[in-house]
């Protein structure tokens, strides 16, 4: 079964283009490392819980949206062995080092998933 990587996090709205350019750059990276696939979605239908909810989850702010995304990988160690080039990638490294973030990662969720049911 496949292995899959998700994020959930928050991006503010007016540079939610810089965060789709920066994203369009990640797919690349990480596909050319070999993840199967690398998605990029934006909340349309999020609403905000009592008690949790994918907006109370990141702390989202009234000029931000919730961004989920997802790799997909052949197995878990193809998703270590895909992740280590990705982190070592000048593309990667420059992104990270950036300053001007469209998000807060600091309130990023993450985390690696093995695949239950795929139909």
């Amino acid at each position: 079964m496949t292995y899959v990587d998700g994020f959930v996090l928050p991006v503010k709205k007016r540079q939610l283009a810089t965060y789709r350019r920066m994203a369009k750059q990640s797919g690349k990276v990480w596909r050319q490392h070999g993840a199967l696939e690398f998605h990029e979605s934006v909340a349309d239908d999020v609403p905000y819980g009592k008690r949790t909810s994918f907006p109370r989850s990141v702390k989202l702010k009234r000029d931000e949206v919730v961004v989920f995304s997802y790799i997909i990988y052949r197995s878990r160690a193809d998703r270590d062995r895909v992740m280590a080039k990705v982190m070592k990638d000048k593309r990667i490294e420059a992104m990270m080092k950036s300053k001007r973030a469209p998000f807060d990662g600091k309130r990023m969720i993450f985390g690696g998933f093995t695949t239950l049911v795929s139909a």
